[in-house]
């Protein structure tokens, strides 16, 4: 989110209902207005670095030393959807940077890392994908820590990519809403350790779960069998039932389909009653990223013990029921679950546990 350069002042933004989507016209980018959340012209690169890998590069700056950046038990994983597509030159082969193992290992190389960078690229559930993928190496013993990292941009690419799709609002976006119309897509990076030492704040990610449901290339299954085979299979591994989830984290993109697919999975879950938000509708739908930067604020919500209203909420617009908030939630939360679904019908969930 630009301006928020860390999670605690994200956090802080969105909790006084500040968004920075916007309305934007840049006919280099989509030949009409579109709303998105998007870095300003006065973002500096670093030298020798894209807009992307500069944007982790200031990202990993924030909460990465050198003890575990060095460190041969440490390994950094990447997730994003299109990396540097931006770079892509008509009728030039692609160059190294527009690979995404390319920048995985630029990356884990500029801070040291002595090890073979991973990279998960898995439509809008990469985030919480590569998660999980550093719960399980850790969980076998081959490394000590995770170094998890995701970037994407509001590229002319990508944003005429979901134009195409007829899936972009042209205001801001209200996830679950009656009224909702669309996505609002944003750019930004998140990222977050996990090691098998005890941090300061004592939170565990205790449960992971990914399916696929074979739908569509661009729509989710109707009924959300394949979200709901995920969530089952989070909450098995970390030992919970639905009833023990304090507080959902929905994926929530403001489109008709993802919404209603989303209600209908939580319900079968036996999640109906579980506060729940979208965060989308605060820095837009950051895809491979967004699983990242939105699990960072449910961990924020679990130390501050504050759930966020789902922006742009107003009137139930889905046939599952489920409960979106309104308004902050001061409340204890001992479990969260944070979700997301994406194209080529993906699936992923994570329980979030102190």
């Amino acid at each position: 989110m630009p301006g928020a350069d860390s999670v605690g002042a994200l956090f802080d933004r969105m909790r006084t209902g500040i968004s920075s989507c916007k309305a934007i016209s840049d006919s280099s980018v989509y030949p009409e207005p579109f709303y998105a959340s998007v870095f300003n012209d006065s973002f500096q690169l670093i030298e020798g670095f894209s807009k992307l890998e500069s944007i982790l590069v200031y990202c990993l700056n924030g909460i990465l030393g050198p003890s575990i950046a060095q460190s041969e038990n440490t390994v950094f994983i990447f997730s994003s959807t299109k990396g540097n597509i931006d770079l892509l030159v008509p009728g030039q082969a692609p160059a190294a940077a527009t690979y995404l193992w390319h920048t995985a290992q630029k990356i884990a190389s500029h801070f040291g890392n002595p090890n073979k960078a991973l990279t998960v690229s898995n439509a809008c559930v990469s985030g919480i994908m590569a998660q999980n993928l550093g719960h399980d190496l850790l969980k076998s013993g081959q490394y000590k820590q995770a170094v998890v990292f995701g970037a994407d941009l509001a590229s002319a690419f990508v944003v005429s990519g979901f134009g195409s799709f007829k899936a972009m609002s042209a205001e801001a976006s209200k996830p679950f809403d009656k009224n909702r119309t669309g996505i609002n897509l944003g750019e930004g990076a998140g990222a977050l350790i996990l090691s098998t030492e005890p941090g300061t704040f004592p939170v565990r990610l205790t449960g992971t779960g990914s399916s696929n449901d074979a739908n569509h290339i661009s729509g989710p299954s109707r009924t959300g069998d394949g979200l709901l085979i995920a969530i089952k299979q989070a909450l098995k591994e970390a030992g919970k039932t639905a009833d023990q989830i304090d507080y959902l984290s929905a994926h929530g993109t403001a489109t008709p389909y993802n919404d209603e697919m989303e209600s209908l999975a939580f319900a079968d879950a036996g999640l109906s009653q579980t506060p729940l938000n979208s965060m989308k509708g605060y820095f837009g739908h950051t895809l491979g990223a967004a699983g990242l930067i939105e699990s960072c604020v449910v961990l924020e919500s679990m130390k501050q013990e504050l759930i966020l209203a789902s922006k742009g909420f107003e009137e139930n617009g889905v046939s599952g029921q489920v409960n979106v908030l309104r308004e902050n939630k001061p409340q204890r939360i001992q479990t969260a679950l944070k979700t997301g679904s994406g194209f080529g019908g993906c699936n992923a969930a994570s329980v979030f546990e102190v």
